[in-house]
């Protein structure tokens, strides 16, 4: 695969994890050319701004969390070349939503990019969690998206 100049971080309603991980990728990437963005499977919350949790949490990094929820659409398949899944139920909605074999090539999860001693194969879903769960995702993707873009711009 070429050098990726395009992801899509993709979960559920597009207002916790996805969000989350187009915002430190955001901050990581920052001189770079790469084009950032995230959506939901589902359009529960098209138009609104993140979890108010989630930015709280993100705030406290010195994220800044402004995105406003979109859902995925087919089209997402011509301009990403990247699309990042936070679970199983994401890649298989994306897996259903792929207008062709070569689109679903695009899609791999977010767990690929953990470091190996990392024990989570998944970024679960902090929705109905407290505080905790907000900052394990958290952790969790600022290690994927680290590992993420070192890969994109050195191939290691």
């Amino acid at each position: 695969m070429a050098t990726p100049k395009s992801i899509l971080f993709v979960c559920l309603g597009n207002i916790c994890r996805s969000p989350a991980a187009e915002g430190i990728m955001r901050s990581i990437a920052t001189d770079s050319d790469i084009t950032i963005d995230s959506a939901g499977t589902g359009g529960y919350h098209i138009g609104q701004l993140p979890d108010k949790r989630m930015r709280i949490h993100a705030s406290q990094r010195g994220l800044r969390l402004d995105h406003h929820c979109r859902q995925v659409s087919p089209s997402d398949f011509e301009d990403f070349d990247l699309i990042i899944g936070m679970d199983g139920s994401n890649i298989a909605n994306l897996r259903r939503i792929a207008p062709s074999p070569e689109a679903e090539k695009k899609i791999h999860a977010m767990a690929e990019y953990f470091n190996p001693s990392t024990r989570w194969d998944h970024v679960p879903d902090p929705y109905y969690e407290g505080a905790e769960g907000f900052e394990l995702v958290l952790d969790l993707l600022e290690e994927g998206c680290q590992n993420l873009f070192n890969q994109i711009t050195t191939g290691k």
